[in-house]
């Protein structure tokens, strides 16, 4: 299937109102050698104080786009800024108004959990009481400060995130990096990762969240970019996103007896209000107009084929959705 290239439109930034944009991107792109395509045409605006979500699969260019908002991949076609600061011809200013949490843990397993955040507050300039200070309020806003004193390595995987995350804001960055912050969480550090980066929009940090995980970026973020083979292929709040799908209703059928191909087809043409029934592996999803029948409709469709029917889950449409209308195939198996 051929996928898509007509993005969402994005609500329009107003003229002027570059003061209100915290990260600009302009035709960004990253061509490798060898001609491997990462990043194709990029044009983004991120709005202070927004959380904004890059939702793709692994290597749909989320993770060579914020290398090169963060200066560690330099770009080959387009401009970028950052603070209002060209990322490319001036790399080291952009550092100092930035905060990273990237996905592999760089924190210092020789210090204590304290000293992680003080050594960095110095890096960037703070006075040692100041940094102390500063050290001991994020602790507490992270729910670390009765482990102020132990090594980064006797830290639990969620802890060690969320030492990250404050040590990423420690120097107050105007713009904060997120890149898949909560792979390999268990649920409840994963909750307290969300809860974190809540309370950080609510007081006003700009946050660019990378993340493959739909519900992630559906719970978190202002709106959503979604990206795919290096494209930006849509932009608009989660709810808009999801009003953009044609149909008001998800119907995902799985059957046996008969081909899922075969089975698109008689769902198509039996079932009311149908629109974009495709094969999804061994199921079929369609989209249906709000207010049809879905059930004996599909059951009476699924008879045409001779398809025995094992599950029918009718849901509300979501950026899964989304996506396999502009692509045609799953998130998580791109």
């Amino acid at each position: 299937m051929t996928r898509a290239t007509v993005a969402v439109p994005d609500p329009a930034i107003p003229p002027g109102a570059a003061a209100d944009v915290a990260v600009l991107t302009e035709g960004l792109g990253k061509t490798y050698p060898g001609g491997t395509v990462a990043v194709e045409g990029l044009s983004l605006a991120v709005r202070r104080g927004e959380v904004l979500a890059l939702l793709g699969p692994n290597g749909a260019g989320k993770s060579t786009t914020a290398g090169m908002l963060t200066t560690t991949v330099r770009p080959t076609a387009g401009r970028a800024w950052v603070a209002g600061i060209d990322v490319a011809s001036a790399p080291a200013r952009v550092h100092r108004h930035i905060g990273v949490v990237p996905q592999r843990n760089t924190l210092d397993r020789r210090l204590s959990v304290r000293d992680n955040l003080v050594f960095h507050g110095r890096y960037f300039g703070m006075r040692p009481a100041a940094a102390r200070t500063a050290a001991g309020r994020l602790l507490e806003r992270v729910s670390l400060e009765d482990a102020a004193r132990r090594r980064v390595d006797e830290l639990s995987g969620g802890m060690a995130q969320r030492l990250m995350i404050a040590r990423a804001i420690m120097h107050q960055p105007e713009v904060l990096f997120l890149d898949e912050p909560t792979t390999g969480l268990d649920p409840q550090s994963r909750l307290a990762v969300h809860d974190i980066v809540t309370s950080l929009q609510a007081a006003g940090q700009t946050i660019l969240l990378i993340t493959h995980d739909m519900a992630e970026a559906d719970a978190l973020a202002g709106r959503v970019a979604i990206i795919d083979h290096g494209r930006l292929l849509a932009l608009d709040t989660p709810a808009g996103l999801k009003r953009w799908v044609r149909g008001g209703t998800v119907v995902t059928v799985t059957a046996d007896g008969t081909a899922p191909a075969e089975l698109a087809a008689a769902l198509a043409a039996g079932v009311p209000g149908a629109r974009g029934a495709r094969p999804l592996g061994d199921a079929v999803m369609l989209t249906v107009e709000d207010g049809q029948p879905v059930l004996p409709a599909v059951l009476a469709a699924a008879e045409t084929c001779h398809a025995r029917l094992r599950e029918v889950r009718v849901d509300p449409p979501t950026l899964e959705t989304v996506f396999i209308e502009l692509t045609g195939k799953e998130l998580r198996d791109s």
